[in-house]
């Protein structure tokens, strides 16, 4: 530890330093190639920004570690800002919110979607921004390459009934042939498609020469599916091409930079990612600031980055990633070309994106001003109810942060409440919400209670019947502190606490429209919940309630119809000819079905 007035002690050597305040948080963290005459830098009479000013008013103490080279201090650097997220330094804002693919360093890995990368020797792939699409992905990778689900391999389960697991858990796939298709797994998620088309071409051919056909039959649709992948792809290129191609768009206070990724020619993924900063700054300390801790984390580093400005330490940034990677790695900034045509491209979708963010923050602004609430409503959750007299009644909470949909932290409920009554069915999804939310408060005598994730303004449908249900909620928690509105859908009135008259907001108001958004993706959310409970109903209703219709049939049904509605349309021959049914039987099923 250093003190100001012991900057000459530094040594002469590379390394970081992290700037404290007098509570030891940190404000800053720097990389120097010498530790002596960088830090010497923040104590002259005239600083050289108005940061750097800002930031040594509140400077207290010095820390500062040494490393061998100035490269490692870039890695420990980019590694302790991720870590302190300094309020000084441009940093990759809430990188925590952003999935990624984990395979499992198991005997049988898994394929799993997780925020948190450990350093456990598991394969993670990421980050990725859209979840509903990765979801997708993984539900057609698992069933592509028959990859586990279970966590615990009690036996067989219903995958392997189905054909979407070889069921590892009952010894009926070796270890290498297993690992085999979690390779298959690694080199989709790197995008290398032809790769996997080589290698089932190959297990194809020498299927089929042995004779084993079923096999051959798997891996023939296996590369049909990849097949499929690759026609799907909007965008090629006529040369094989491994690049990341990143450019950004910046506003006052932070900018949005966005990846474009191109494995084997195509482009297989975007991404879009917020840095912020203290004070207005340059596209090429942001592009530094975002390579560093961008690549720190368990990606793929391809051959080229495709750059919109050049970035400083380009060199050792450079010289860092091909160690990373053991690979070959070049920076281009084009000036023409296709390169360059694809750069403007992407320049092109951060500055959409961008001029989004700042709609969003000018509407939460105006937001807390029409409302005269207490500060910006940064995270607003919203709440639905959906029933038909009372029957299958469920609810929704979604939830917004900065403007955006948060879909990782909407909630449904079941009601338990009888009866068609709104109000109490709010009463009770209110009740569960936010009593579930707190907890005790360890080490105090009175018990008291604090909340998690507190929303900065709570929106129920409906008017003032609905806010006052909300309020009371509310009260008996002593959550008192939570600003809620109740939104009326016939005339878009707001109702708030304490007045009688709602509020108006102007038709053209980017406010009431983002609030129109939050209530309709709530309404969404509870409505979808409630088809998906009335269909659960109907299907359990058509196969689960026939005598004679067991578990292994119900199996047997839907291996061979592969849907509902096949068996609907099948007539009593059809439905004969599955395993284990005969013709009384399939009689039964066909009457009992076509009387619903």
């Amino acid at each position: 530890m250093a003190q100001q007035n012991q900057t000459e002690d530094l040594p002469d050597k590379p390394g970081i330093y992290l700037m404290r305040d007098a509570k030891d948080k940190v404000l800053y963290v720097g990389k120097a190639k010498s530790l002596k005459k960088r830090v010497r830098s923040y104590f002259k009479d005239e600083l050289d920004s108005p940061k750097t000013t800002a930031m040594m008013r509140q400077f207290h103490a010095l820390e500062y570690i040494i490393t061998d080279t100035e490269k490692e201090a870039l890695i420990l650097e980019s590694n302790l800002i991720k870590k302190y997220l300094p309020r000084y330094n441009i940093r990759l804002k809430d990188d925590k919110r952003y999935p990624y693919i984990k395979i499992t360093k198991e005997d049988y890995p898994r394929i799993l979607i997780t925020r948190r990368i450990s350093d456990d020797d598991s394969y993670y792939y990421g980050p990725f921004t859209d979840v509903y699409a990765l979801k997708r992905m993984l539900k057609f990778i698992k069933s592509l390459f028959k990859i586990r689900e279970c966590k615990n391999m009690n036996g067989p389960c219903l995958n392997y009934q189905i054909n979407l697991c070889e069921a590892p858990c009952d010894n009926k796939i070796s270890i290498k042939d297993y690992q085999q298709l979690v390779d298959k797994a690694n080199l989709f998620f790197q995008g290398k498609y032809n790769d996997i088309m080589s290698i089932q071409k190959k297990m194809m051919t020498e299927a089929a020469e042995n004779q084993e056909f079923e096999k051959a039959t798997v891996l023939r649709d296996q590369i049909d599916s990849i097949k499929g992948i690759l026609e799907r792809q909007k965008m090629e290129f006529n040369r094989q091409l491994e690049q990341d191609v990143i450019a950004c768009s910046l506003n006052e206070d932070f900018a949005t930079v966005v990846v474009f990724s191109v494995r084997d020619g195509k482009i297989t993924g975007k991404n879009d990612f917020l840095m912020s900063f203290a004070e207005p700054t340059s596209p090429e300390k942001v592009l530094t600031a975002f390579l560093k801790q961008y690549y720190t984390g368990p990606r793929q580093i391809p051959s080229d980055l495709i750059l919109q400005y050049h970035v400083e330490d380009e060199e050792l940034i450079i010289d860092w990633l091909k160690e990373k990677s053991d690979t070959e790695v070049t920076i281009k900034v084009p000036e023409e070309g296709m390169e360059y045509r694809l750069i403007k491209m992407v320049a092109k979708n951060a500055d959409v994106i961008k001029n989004h963010q700042k709609e969003v923050k000018g509407a939460l602004l105006d937001l807390k001003t029409y409302l005269g609430i207490p500060k910006i409503p940064r995270r607003i959750e919203a709440f639905d109810i959906s029933n038909i007299s009372g029957k299958n009644a469920v609810a929704s909470m979604v939830v917004f942060e900065d403007g955006a949909p948060k879909k990782n932290s909407y909630r449904r409920y079941k009601i338990e409440t009888t009866g068609p009554d709104d109000y109490a069915m709010m009463r009770e999804v209110l009740m569960r919400r936010y009593k579930k939310l707190m907890h005790e408060k360890e080490g105090e005598e009175n018990s008291l209670l604090k909340i998690v994730d507190q929303p900065d303004l709570i929106v129920v449908d409906g008017g003032k019947g609905q806010l006052n249900i909300a309020l009371t909620v509310l009260k008996l928690l002593n959550l008192t502190n939570i600003p809620v509105i109740g939104l009326a859908k016939e005339f878009e009135h707001i109702f708030i606490p304490d007045v009688s008259t709602p509020i108006i907001l102007p038709p053209n108001s980017n406010a009431l429209h983002l609030l129109q958004r939050i209530r309709d993706e709530a309404h969404r959310f509870a409505i979808n919940y409630h088809k998906k409970l009335r269909s659960k109903m109907v299907k359990d209703s058509l196969l689960d309630h026939i005598n004679g219709v067991g578990p292994k049939r119900k199996i047997n049904l839907l291996k061979h119809f592969g849907s509902l509605q096949e068996i609907k349309e099948a007539n009593v021959e059809q439905i004969s000819q599955v395993k284990g049914i005969n013709q009384s039987l399939a009689s039964k099923i066909y009457e009992y079905i076509h009387k619903i």
